[in-house]
This record gives C-alpha cells, structure tokens and sequence, in this order.
C-alpha cells in the first residue's frame, strides 16, 4: 500500500513552536483524510529547526467507491419542494427512483460516487490542511499573498509511492527535493520515499527526530562533563528546547570565570539557562555548582570548536557581569528597607498593591501559626518580607528567582534562619511535582498567601472559568490542599477564609474603583442618566454585589433628580454604619464568595485525592453537611466511609436509604411538607418499627460521640449495625398505611434514618 511522504522547509522555526506544529500537521491531516474515507496504517510527524515533516504508512491507492441512498419528499409534494431537492443531490427528475412508503410514494435518490485515486484527493487536501495550521505567531512574506507561516517557506516535498502530489501552497509547488545542514551540506536532495529520506538527511548532517536529537545531546553533555570529573544537572525542559534549536549538535565545554563563581548558583544557572541555553555542571562531590558550563553547536568546527567556545565565553561574561551588578546593588539595601516600595507595585487593579496585600498576607498568617503551632511573631516577620525581592535588580531581570533570592537577601540581613526559608517556600508547592514546605513557619506564610489570593479574586469575581484560569487559582488550591493535608494541620479552613473576607472586603486601599462593573459596564455609567428614582431601585435591584453598588453612589454625583440620600439608604439601609466599609450591606457578597469558595475547595480536593482512589462523591456527601471544614478529618472521614460503603453492610444500608429517601421524597411532595424526625413511639405497632425504631436511638446515640472523638470507624460500626432493621422494615412494614397517623409516623421513622445517617455524610449525594 501507497505511502506518504510530507516535508515542509523553512526558516527557522521557534523551538517552543515545534512540538505543536507537528501535533497540528498531523490532525489535521488525519481529520482531512478520515473524512474522505482513506485510512491508513500509521503515522508519525517530526519537527525540527527548519522542517515539519509527517510520515503517513498504508493508504489506498484509491477511494473506495460510494453509493449513497437518501430519502425526498412525497411524490404528491409541492413542485418547489422537489426541485429543490433535485438541486440537492445534482440529479435530474428522470434520475429520481421511487419508493412506496406506508406513507406513500416518496422519491428516492441514489447516488453513486466512483473512488477517486488517492493522489487527487492528497492534491486537493493537504494545501487546505496546511492552510489551517494554527501557529501561534505566523507572518506574511509575499506581497499580495495573505497566506500566512511561521517563516518563510522555501520548499515542500509531497511524495505517494514515490511519485510527487502536486499542488501548490505559498506560491511553493510540491515536488521530491529537500536541502540537509545549513552550513554541513550543499545542494538539493532527492527523495521518494520516508526511508531513503530519513537517510539521505542523515548523510546531510540533519538528525530527523527530535528525540533522536536529545538523546544526542544528553549523552554528549554528560560524556563531556565526565571527562572534566562533574556531572550535568538534569533539566528536562531546556532539554527539550535545545533539541529544537540544533538539527546536528555537538556538545562542548566551556568556563566560567572565577570573578562570577560568589554569585549564587541559582542567579548563574538561571543566566545560562535563560540567556545563552546552557547546560549547568556540578561537582558530584560537593554538590555545588561547579566553573563549567556545556553548550550545544550545530556545526563540526575543525578547530574542535575552539573559536565556538570562546566566543560563547565572551557573551557568557557580559551577561553574568550584568547579574553580578544586580547582585551585588541589591544586598545595598536590607530586605526589610524594601517593603515600602511594594506599594508601587499593583497587585491587581481590583485588590490594591502587593503592599496592601503583604499586610493581609502578615496578619493572616499569624492567625494561621498560632493553629499550627508556629511562632506567629516569626510567620508575620516572614510573611511581610516575603514579596519585598519583588522590588529586586536580579528578580527584575529573573522573575523566575522570586523567592529564592529574598532568601539569599534576608540571610544576608542575618533574618532568623526559620524566616529566611519561609521567604523562599512560601510560593510552594509551584507544581504537582514540587515538595510542600514542611517548616511551620514557611507554611503559615505559603496557606496565607494562597488563602488571600483565593479569596481576593473571588470577591473580585475573578474565578476560573471552564478553559481560562489566568491567575492560576486552581494550582494554587491544589497547593493550599496540599500543604494542610500533607503536613496534617488542623485547621477549620472556613474560619480564615471568613477572616480573608472580612480583611479584604474592610480594607481602605481596595475599595470598589470606578471600572469594577457589571457585565461588562461600569457601574457609575448604569446610574448616570436614569431618569427616575424608580429606574435607579430596578437598577440596583439587577445588581448582584451590593458592595460595588453602594460605593458608587457614595464616590460619584449622579443625576440631579435623584436624591442621594434615598439612594444610599435603600441600599445600605438605615441603621448601616457610614462611616466604614464594614458598615454596608455586604453579607450578600461574603455568602456568595464563601460559598463559590467552599464549592472551588471540594472540586480540587477530588482532584488531589484521585490519584488515591478516594470517591469523588464522597467527598461531595461530606461537605455537603456543612460544618465539615478540617481537611485533614474530612479526608479521614472520607476513606472511613469508602472502606464502609465496600463491605456488604454499608451497599445495603446505602440502598436502604435510597429508597427511603426516594419514598420521602415522594411524599412530602404530596404533602407539601418536610418530615422532621419526630416518631411518636406509641404508635409504633408492627415489630420491625420497633426494632428500627430502637436501632436508630442507639445508632444515633453511638455516632455522634463516636464523630467527635474522631473514632470514624466507630461511627461506620454504629451505621452497620442499621442494615438488618432497616431491611426488615422494608420487607415487613407498608409505609403509606391506610391510617394517617400510621403513615406520618412511619414517614417520620424514614425521616429519622435520614437525619442518622446525615450525621455522617449527605447520604443523598452518594452514587450507586
């Protein structure tokens, strides 16, 4: 079966760019094929410098032939409506068939479409499929032409069986010629098929597969760093970048000088890395970093690289002189001298400046220490000069050492040592594959900052949506997650997210700014024209957040005749305390923020928990009670009712709730009143109510002590022990007895496993 080969050769292409371009090659090509019915049997795309290439195993030669039935209308049906369902299918009324129906007599079209050979349909499709690749920048380079590419395009090769698909893109026509290295080859090449491709571009000094291309370089970088008696440090994603940046590498060695080697390793590393594309090496030793570095050349020099290296060397100088001077101004000025300027910073335009928000991050994180067994007066010392490296010459320049080098300035201030590493550890965990700070101060300071950066951007309606999460919420969640469960703090989360609020919502410097808005349209302009007092109250009536509301009508004059004293007593009411934020109908905005906020917890607790197998459901029937706010007794009552729900005691009692709580349901439907629990034991007549009736006393009795001692699989016991009277009720007792009295009683009876059982989890959000 035919194959198909496809390169496309460029100027160079960005490294970041490659691995999605070769993913958007192939599914469109995929798409574009699938839907002209060619399958095949494999197919591989690769990237590099200057080329994207896709390998396409197995196709036809041909299509295969269609032959396509459809349905028409009656024969007896409007003229308009037969001609234009001849215009339809593209044949006359002499070629429509007719079919009898039950119906009647409808005409039938048959269409029969011949395959058409594979070539023609490569022709047609893939200048449509390349036309569509999304790359993120692209540009035009042909005056009149508005096709657009990453770079120019120089050639494509677009070859079946090893005859070339003609078609034209870009002004380029297809054909079976390529070019190998820029520098270590000369002239086209000719290829046919993906094979002797392959080959003939190796020959030309071009490695094809970009992992082919990193195995290269990290076998040379760490062969090379042998010789010298160190060891590469691994980093994956410059790895990964260089691989694109080099079609040949060659791994070579160079110094750093000495007059650089004080500066700390983290500000050297991050310069090579980000400036120059340099691998760091370390002595294996002393773990330190050590005065080399390994570059990767996409030329064989015959000198062995020796002018390559040295040229390098110089740039590298410049740049580590540069960090060098940032570093060495920046310990001019203690840490400390530094948090003034924090108040130049914006934090975000509805939430004030980083200083305001170092000063909410302080207090919280006190609060948080005392919890935690911390020293609140170390975490507040740590929390305030935490953000202060913001203000930095080398975080400037490296945004990526934030943290890190608020830890090198405060050490240099000789801060506590506890409090140095809070500054560095409070941004953690960054990732799912980051370790959590486990010193208690650091955490005090990392829940606080991501508690208030939570709460900040729901309150300011900033919450992620289904494919936006800008401020990187959810990781941060995640983190906060990670930290309290992993560390086993004992915190009531609800507690400090009602204080974050509270801070947040009566702090001076972030009082609703003129642009806060509401779908889109500043308040201010919803008030400025209405022409009645009337249109202002159905106004402020549509406005969900009061809070924003009430501080416009107090910042801005609007229309004349409307009085602004009735404004402002409708909305804050009369006895609202004026003189303080605090005092304005804010309730309304701190439900809704809590309770988004509960609901954004419980979703990434499903997350962190997944990997352990833990229900999702669970944990929603666990929140769902309420009060349910330690993370760390949650999860263990979370895995307490798991284990319970597999044996074979807590299947049946769950579907012994279900169907009372369906029967409940049901009934107080009818009755249109809710069932609150209270059985009149009098009027307990047939024995399996009366054994349920005393289970549940005992139940009750057993699972609330059991809860608060934390004892979980006490409190599962207790429940089990439901199973066999809640089956026997069922089975012996008819609940919507004849006798009225009889029924509410029983009803009541259901009512009361319910609230059992609620004591527990909301039984009621369990699947199955």
């Amino acid at each position: 079966m035919p194959d198909l080969l496809l390169e496309l050769f460029s100027e160079e292409i960005p490294a970041r760019m490659q691995p999605g371009a070769a993913r958007d090659l192939e599914r469109l090509v995929v798409g574009a094929l699938t839907d002209r019915g060619l399958l095949f049997e494999g197919i591989k795309p690769f990237a590099g410098p200057r080329r994207l290439t896709l390998a396409v195993s197995g196709l036809p030669a041909k299509q295969r032939d269609v032959r396509e039935e459809i349905k028409g209308p009656k024969v007896d049906a409007p003229q308009a409506a037969i001609d234009g369902f001849v215009k339809k299918t593209g044949l006359t009324k002499d070629q429509l068939k007719i079919e009898k129906t039950p119906k009647g007599d409808v005409y039938l079209a048959v269409i029969e479409r011949a395959g058409r050979d594979t070539a023609l349909v490569l022709a047609e499709i893939l200048p449509e499929a390349l036309a569509k690749l999304p790359w993120p920048k692209s540009m035009r380079w042909r005056t009149g032409d508005p096709v657009r590419w990453v770079r120019p395009l120089h050639s494509i090769v677009a070859t079946l069986d090893g005859e070339v698909v003609p078609f034209t893109f870009a002004g380029v026509t297809s054909g079976n010629t390529t070019r190998g290295h820029r520098f270590l080859s000369s002239g086209a090449l000719t290829v046919k098929r993906f094979d002797d491709y392959e080959a003939a571009l190796k020959k030309a000094h071009v490695i094809l597969d970009a992992e082919d291309r990193k195995a290269i370089i990290f076998e040379g970088v760490k062969s090379a760093a042998f010789v010298h008696g160190l060891e590469m440090i691994p980093d994956e994603g410059l790895l990964n970048e260089v691989a694109g940046l080099a079609e040949y590498p060659v791994v070579l060695i160079g110094a750093i000088p000495d007059q650089f080697m004080d500066v700390p390793a983290e500000i050297l590393q991050t310069s090579m890395r980000t400036h120059q594309k340099y691998f760091s090496l370390r002595d294996p030793k002393s773990g330190k970093l050590a005065n080399r570095f390994a570059l990767v050349a996409n030329m064989i020099a015959e000198d062995g690289g020796k002018e390559i290296v040295a040229g390098n060397e110089r740039v590298l100088r410049a740049r580590l002189s540069d960090a060098k001077f940032f570093w060495d101004e920046d310990r001019k000025r203690s840490l400390e001298s530094r948090i003034a300027d924090l108040k130049g910073i914006v934090f975000h335009a509805k939430l004030g400046t980083q200083y305001e928000r170092v000063e909410r991050i302080a207090k919280l994180a006190a609060e948080i220490a005392v919890k935690i067994g911390a020293d609140p007066r170390k975490a507040e010392r740590a929390a305030r000069l935490a953000k202060a490296d913001l203000t930095t010459g080398v975080v400037g320049e490296f945004p990526e050492l934030q943290g890190v080098m608020g830890r090198y300035y405060a050490i240099h201030d000789k801060e506590d040592a506890e409090v140095s590493d809070a500054v560095r550890d409070h941004y953690k965990p960054v990732g799912p594959s980051d370790n959590v700070p486990s010193n208690k101060i650091a955490s005090s300071v990392a829940l606080a900052d991501k508690l208030d950066q939570l709460v900040g951007f729901f309150t300011a309606d900033e919450r992620p949506t289904g494919s936006s999460d800008p401020f990187a919420l959810r990781r941060g969640c995640l983190g906060f997650l990670r930290i309290v469960t992993e560390n086993g703090y004992r915190l009531n989360i609800l507690e400090f997210i009602d204080g974050s609020i509270k801070s947040i919502l009566t702090s001076e410097a972030i009082r609703p700014r003129a642009d806060w808005s509401s779908e889109g349209v500043p308040l201010i302009d919803l008030l400025i024209g209405t022409r009645s007092m009337r249109e202002m109250l159905v106004k402020a009536d549509a406005i969900e957040n009061p809070l924003v509301f009430a501080q416009q009508v107090v910042n801005f004059q609007v229309s004349r005749d409307i009085q602004r004293e009735e404004i402002i007593n409708y909305v804050l009411g009369e006895t609202a305390d004026r003189s303080s934020i605090a005092g304005f109908r804010v309730e309304q905005l701190r439900e809704k923020t809590r309770r988004l906020l509960l609901e954004f917890f419980a979703d990434r607790l499903k997350v962190a928990l997944k990997e352990k197998g833990v229900r999702h459901d669970l944990i929603d029937a666990v929140f769902a009670l309420g009060h349910e706010d330690d993370l760390v007794r949650l999860v263990a009552r979370v895995e307490a009712l798991q284990a319970f729900l597999k044996t074979d005691d807590g299947a049946n009692l769950l579907a012994g709730y279900k169907r009372a709580a369906n029967i409940l349901k049901a009934e107080e439907k009818k009755d249109a009143k809710t069932f609150i629990s209270e059985v009149n034991e009098g009027l307990l007549a047939a024995l399996p109510e009366k054994n349920l009736f005393a289970a549940l006393a005992k139940a009750k009795a057993g699972i609330a002590p059991a809860l608060e001692k934390e004892d979980f699989a006490s409190a599962m016991r207790q429940m089990a022990a439901l199973r066999v009277p809640v089956d026997a009720f069922f089975d012996g007792v008819k609940v919507n007895d004849e006798d009225p009295r009889l029924r509410e009683n029983r009803l009541n009876l259901l009512a009361a496993l319910r609230a059992a059982l609620h004591q527990v989890a909301d039984f009621s959000r369990i699947e199955g």
